[in-house]
């Protein structure tokens, strides 16, 4: 079983609650963390952009990265919302199996 941390950052907290409700509802994610706000640095529409920002940590399992993306685009405000999952590679069996039971599909 593959699972992943997605990553996703939103103008508001608000906005934020919301992707996280969403994806725990559905049983897209098992945990989503949100965190206080973080500066993000970026080029965009040619000019360098620096913005407040709320970071969702998303845990997931892999099969599930594409449903996850599509949620997060039909409610995420930014015309390009960064979506980027990378591996966990390690864990706690016990924690594997929490995920598990809070995930949609079969394992």
């Amino acid at each position: 079983m593959a699972y992943i941390q997605v990553m996703t950052t939103t103008e508001t907290k608000e906005q934020a609650e919301a992707i996280a409700r969403h994806l725990v509802e559905e049983k897209l994610a098992a945990c989503v963390q949100i965190t206080d706000t973080i500066e993000s640095t970026y080029f965009w529409k040619g000019r360098i952009e620096v913005s407040r920002e709320y970071c969702c940590l998303i845990k997931t399992r892999e099969d599930l990265f594409t449903r996850v993306e599509t949620a997060i685009k039909k409610l995420h405000s930014y015309e390009t919302p960064e979506i980027i999952a990378v591996p966990i590679v390690k864990g706690s069996d016990d924690y594997f199996k929490w995920m598990n039971q809070s995930l949609a599909g079969k394992i």
